[in-house]
This record gives structure tokens, sequence and C-alpha cells, in this order.
């Protein structure tokens, strides 16, 4: 079971092209100027299973999938079960937005292996002060777009190319 504030199908805000995008509860960076402050108590959400979250995902076949929040790497485990199900049972790209630095993640179990099965991985925590609406799919310039498979292959961050917009990952 996962805590989650909502689901939204259909935005183009969250990773390239339509997206389902499953906004967790329980955040523990609350960062000063944060867009989603109420997600940052856990409680605040909503107990979903994998399945009733997989009906919704699957409903639509040309969305892929956004994990945001709060943090999904507060629910490591949950979101690990998450994307075992969408790897197993779709064809959809994972985005996973998370306040942690990509480096931070790489030494604690669960997160690793959440990692392991994003495609992209937006880290970092929102510094209002490095806001610019200039930036695409994330809020201030800290944070980075990482193509997570090249970088757990390379062995350090691999940067995701933003002029695959429309092509896929």
């Amino acid at each position: 079971m996962l805590s989650i504030l909502d689901i939204v199908e259909d935005t183009m805000v969250d990773g390239p092209g339509f997206r389902t995008t499953i906004y967790c509860a329980g955040c523990p960076n609350h960062c000063p100027g944060c867009h989603n402050p109420q997600s940052w108590d856990i409680r605040n959400g909503h107990e979903v299973s994998t399945d009733d979250i997989m009906r919704i995902i699957k409903a639509d076949p040309y969305a892929d999938v956004t994990f945001s929040g709060g943090d999904p790497m507060f629910q490591a485990e949950g979101f690990c079960e998450l994307a075992e199900a969408i790897r197993r049972e779709t064809t959809k790209t994972i985005w996973c937005y998370t306040g942690f630095c990509y480096e931070q993640l790489l030494g604690q179990p669960a997160q690793h292996r959440l990692l392991e099965l994003v495609d992209v991985l937006v880290d970092g925590p929102y510094i209002a002060s490095l806001r610019s609406e200039e930036l695409i799919f994330r809020g201030s310039s800290n944070q980075r777009i990482i193509d997570v498979p090249a970088s757990l292959q390379k062995g350090s961050v691999v940067l995701w190319d933003e002029g695959r917009i429309g092509v896929g990952v």
C-alpha cells in the first residue's frame, strides 16, 4: 500500500508526452517554497494498493508514468512494488521526482532498487532562489534530469538529453 495524495491522468508537466502522475504523501525535505507542502505529512494521503494504481495506469495505453510527491523515495519499497508491476505489465517509461540527490540514494538499498526500475530521475531539493520558468520539467536550476540506466551503467551521472522530448525516454 502506498500513501497517495492524488493520481492525475494525461498531465504534460511531469515529463515528456502524456503521463499518469502518482503524487505520494510524505516528504522529509520540506523545501522552502515547495509548491506542494501539504504533501510533506504522509498522513495527508490515503492508502492505495498497487493493483488499484495499476488499473488506472493500464487504462490509458498512451500515457507514460511519473512518480512525484511528496517524495517517492520516502516510500521506496512501495514504489518498487509499483515499478515492478509497471515493468511486468506494460512498456511505459517511468520518471521519478525526488528532493534527494542521486548520489545520496545509491547508498540506500530500497532507494537504489527503485533507481534500477526508473528511466529518468529528477533529483535535488527545490531551491527558491534558483527558480526559473525557463527550465523544463523542474523548478530550480540545481535539479538535474538524469538518465538513470546510463548513469548506473557508467557509474556516474549521465544527464537526460532534453533534445529527446517527444521520442520516448
